[in-house]
């Protein structure tokens, strides 16, 4: 069974000066009252990864590592600099663990994981306390020799010092330590782990160069759109651990890139083929769609939570919030299995294939090589264009299923032109940033409509469900009299936020994108 442990560290290396990097004294800084010498560790470690390095490329390491309190497997997942989440197993006699194997499927895909590097330290372990004894860090000082497990078995050694938070301390410290170290000719390390370090100096190089993420000057439409692309696929795939572990928000954010790469699809289809893009598009519907399949509800269940705290007292009658409860837990009866299985299939696999191949060889129409102030700033005004004609057929429709449905089309529509302003605003700046907020606040506000809707008729069946078990349902109908008064809110503030917004979009494509886009002739 493995566990997660949250690890916060920043690593030192000796300056070109200073010779071997040795830890200084620490408890004269702030906050730290004593050091205590806990010895010297042996740690052999194994490192797994592909023969392409797909897991290095990402910052993420799979090890075996035998001494320390904590042998055994462990897989750190980057979360943000010097942090990763390191995911343990036990040790086994050689098979990585699956549990392991399958938080990294969405980068070795179908490709097996071989030993790579053979890393041996021997550690030096200081705890740093404060006052009362608590322990704020381990500093440690590691006489490292790592060897290639591939090729001629090249070696490389040296010392590093580690510096590691204990569990719950404030990050703080680490600026309180680094005046100390840097006196003593440290410096910070230049690479972040030291499977990173091994590497490169036994000639492996450095695998974690991508394209960048913001196109360079001089780039054309379709550079913009494929690194608005290449964002979101990414974002799919190291999200993927996180929806597996149950990570708050994993899931909904897949959902959202997945959402993400089929408007762009849509919004570009002048740069980009769809007879390629269209198959992927009704993938990339699926994926969102299993996705969706528990956040719907849970997103639901919260919002009828917080609209019976508001109630009054009085006003509950019955086991509401256990009814609540047993209707949003119902549907979760083995959906952690489902959704295992839906990033375990060969569908979803061959889709992030199929995305890469997209990246490497894209199906380019001659738009993609067009400046991209001008395509990106047409595409933008087109889904603008789309999203106009919905507000004004839903604002004509009258109140009802009918409105309804032509209003969630219109936030649907909201949502394509905000992406769209997204993958434009590094070509039109701050022009576009404005314009995605503005189609940020039409999708919020006829997101909470639609939500509404969906209240409602969730309302009605738990309302079914509690009068089927002979309970009261007074409560349920005050609480569907409440959505019902919401809904009709938004629909009243949607005119004047609409009036006010495309009052303003000439003002958010400045003149001189609008003389670009006049000079490109129709498709």
């Amino acid at each position: 069974m493995a566990d997660t442990v949250r690890e916060i560290e920043r690593k030192y290396e000796a300056g070109r000066d200073t010779g071997a990097a040795r830890l200084p004294d620490l408890s004269g800084a702030a906050s730290v009252a004593s050091v205590t010498d806990e010895g010297v560790r042996e740690l052999d470690a194994v490192y797994y990864d592909t023969a392409d390095l797909r897991l290095a490329a990402a910052g993420i390491t799979l090890r075996r590592r035998t001494g320390g309190p904590d042998e055994g497997w462990h897989l750190k997942l980057p979360v943000a600099a010097g942090e990763r989440d390191e995911i343990r197993a036990p040790l086994t006699a050689s098979a990585i663990p699956r549990a392991l194997t399958a938080l990294v499927r969405s980068r070795i895909r179908d490709v097996p994981l071989a030993p790579l590097m053979r890393i041996v330290s021997r550690r030096e372990v200081r705890h740093v306390l404060a006052a009362d004894g608590t322990r704020l860090a381990e500093a440690s000082t590691d006489t490292v020799t790592a060897t290639r497990l591939t090729g001629d078995e090249t070696t490389a050694s040296w010392t590093e010092i580690e510096i590691e938070l204990a569990e719950g301390a404030d990050p703080a410290l680490f600026d309180t330590l680094e005046p100390l170290l840097r006196a003593a000719g440290l410096k910070p390390s230049k690479a972040p782990s030291k499977l990173a370090r091994a590497l490169r100096e036994t000639g492996l190089g450095d695998p974690r160069r991508r394209p960048a993420a913001t196109p360079p000057a001089g780039a054309r439409a379709g550079d913009h759109v494929l690194a608005f692309l290449r964002a979101q696929v990414e974002a799919l795939v190291a999200l993927d651990p996180g929806a597996r572990l149950g990570t708050e928000d994993a899931v909904h954010q897949m959902r959202v890139a997945t959402r993400r790469l089929r408007s762009s699809f849509r919004s570009h289809a002048k740069v980009l083929d769809r007879r390629t893009t269209d198959p992927l598009a009704q993938d990339l519907k699926w994926l969102a769609d299993e996705l969706g399949v528990d956040r719907d509800r849970e997103v639901l269940a919260e919002r009828l939570r917080d609209r019976l705290d508001e109630l009054p007292r009085a006003l509950v009658r019955g086991p509401v919030r256990a009814r609540l409860r047993a209707w949003s837990t119902s549907s979760r009866r083995g959906s952690r299995r489902r959704l295992t299985a839906v990033l375990d299939s060969a569908r979803y696999l061959a889709l992030l294939n199929r995305l890469d191949a997209l990246l490497a060889d894209p199906p380019l129409h001659d738009a993609a090589g067009g400046p991209p102030g001008a395509v990106l700033a047409r595409a933008m005004l087109r889904d603008y264009g789309r999203l106009a004609g919905r507000v004004e057929h839903a604002l004509a429709t009258a109140p009802g299923h009918d409105r309804d449905t032509a209003l969630h089309d219109a936030r649907k529509a909201a949502k394509r032109a905000r992406y769209a302003a997204e993958a434009a605003t590094p070509a039109l700046g701050k022009e576009a940033k404005r314009f995605a907020a503005q189609m940020k606040s039409v999708q919020s506000l006829l997101g909470d409509h639609q939500d509404s809707v969906m209240a409602r008729g969730a309302l009605r069946a738990i309302a079914a469900e509690a009068e089927g078990a002979g309970e009261p349902t007074f409560t349920f109908g005050v609480l569907y009299g409440r959505e019902e008064r919401l809904a009709e809110r938004d629909e009243r503030e949607l005119p004047g936020l609409w009036e006010r917004i495309s009052a303003q979009v000439p003002d958010r494509v400045p003149e001189r994108v609008s003389e670009r886009v006049s000079a490109i002739p129709p498709a």
